[in-house]
């Protein structure tokens, strides 16, 4: 009969020890497997040692085995340990677990940090492309690094994204004798040299004040911007309405002018990914002192002219087509090609020849279509009194792709 199998956490070297009851535990194994320095631990066990190696190679044998079997690990076996990968394809019943403090915790620990409110990352033998976007939407953040996705690479990753307002930890050799804490920011990472055996604790030092900017509903004079072309303040929160936003989506903002719209989209989503596509300079110096005034640190600067500046651009789920240049039509087709099923295009147009356009162009391309009116009256002053004052009407089109 197949026995239960332990998974024991180890802690910190020379911090904290095994609990008794883990001790016990493995003081009746028959097997004990782990990395050759946590078997070293051991060097009086009377069982069979094993080195860890392939977990997959070494599932079928675990399946059945009728030995009484502890697999040691680091810290807490459960966090971003080989917990997953055996409750994932053993019996749950069969596994028991006794966690350690993580090195995470040792670290937080050591550099005198609360960690209850931080995001744990890893990036240790995989892509480093959804992690970025992890980290530049959290405030605290641990990230297990690898040889590839170093502190450095990380570092310039977020310069990249103009995400650069953090302290930086870097916590190495944790436990060891030459154990060290270097505070740096994110710029002096890219030269620090590391050992192979680090973490990295990212901590925002600025923010924007949500008093004065609120998540949605930010007052039009708050955003430099050319001549006032901006998505006015009401037309713009119908129109993010109007998107359907959800937390991860990728979203093309296409003639983004000031980023209005795009730095509200980018607060209503922080785990997603904005693409602020311009190629006008005069309204690109807007939009880069928005972008840094407005800490939108998931929103991209794409430097181009639609539908050609499209092509490198991850496959959207939203799109807003602020602007077109005259090439409404070409634009559409080429964001028909990429949009993904379910995926919503939504455009504001102020003149009937652009409405009727882009409605019977989107209904020919088989886009369930809505457009609603946006007649907005705002009060001024005049004397003692006040009285309204109309802004030309916003006509919304919001376009839903068909599924396939």
């Amino acid at each position: 009969m197949p026995q239960k199998i332990y998974l024991v956490g180890a802690g910190i070297t020379g911090w904290e020890g095994f609990g008794p009851k883990a001790q016990e535990v493995i003081a009746k194994a028959d097997l004990l497997i782990g990395h050759q320095r946590h078997l070293d631990i051991f060097p009086d066990f009377k069982g069979k040692k094993q080195e860890l190696g392939d977990l997959s190679i070494m599932l079928e044998s675990l399946k059945n085995s009728e030995l009484r079997t502890v697999i040691l690990g680091s810290g807490d076996p459960n966090f971003f340990g080989i917990a997953r990968f055996l409750l994932r394809n053993l019996p749950k019943e069969r596994i028991e677990i006794f966690p350690n403090v993580t090195s995470v915790q040792y670290a937080f620990a050591r550099i005198k940090e609360p960690w209850d409110d931080a995001v744990f990352i890893s990036v240790h033998g995989r892509g480093m492309g959804r992690a970025v976007d992890r980290i530049v939407a959290s405030e605290k953040v641990a990230i297990l690094t690898d040889a590839n996705n170093t502190p450095a690479a990380i570092a310039n990753e977020l310069i990249n994204r103009g995400a650069e307002g953090y302290d930086a930890w870097l916590c190495e050799d944790l436990g060891m004798p030459g154990e060290k804490f270097t505070k740096t920011d994110v710029r002096g990472l890219l030269n620090l040299k590391h050992s192979e055996l680090n973490i990295l604790i990212l901590i925002k030092t600025w923010e924007p004040n949500l008093v004065h900017y609120p998540l949605i509903g930010i007052e039009d004079d708050e955003f430099a911007t050319a001549k006032k072309l901006i998505t006015k303040q009401e037309v713009r929160a119908v129109t993010l309405a109007k998107l359907r936003l959800q937390d991860d989506l990728v979203m093309w903002d296409i003639g983004a002018g000031s980023g209005s719209v795009s730095i509200e989209a980018s607060n209503l989503m922080p785990n997603g990914r904005v693409f602020a596509l311009e190629k006008n300079s005069q309204y690109l110096v807007f939009l880069r002192d928005n972008l840094k005034k407005f800490v939108a640190r998931n929103v991209m600067l794409v430097e181009g002219f639609a539908p050609e500046g499209l092509e490198d651009l991850p496959e959207p789920d939203r799109v807003f087509i602020g602007g077109s240049g005259g090439m409404l039509e070409e634009i559409i087709e080429a964001v028909d090609r990429r949009l993904k099923p379910e995926g919503v295009i939504v455009l504001n147009a102020v003149t009937l020849d652009t409405l009727t356009k882009s409605v019977e162009f989107l209904e020919d391309h088989g886009y369930t279509v809505e457009v609603t009116c946006v007649n907005i009256a705002k009060t001024r002053g005049l004397t003692e009194y006040k009285m309204f004052e109309s802004h030309n009407p916003v006509y919304i089109v919001a376009a839903t792709k068909e599924t396939e």
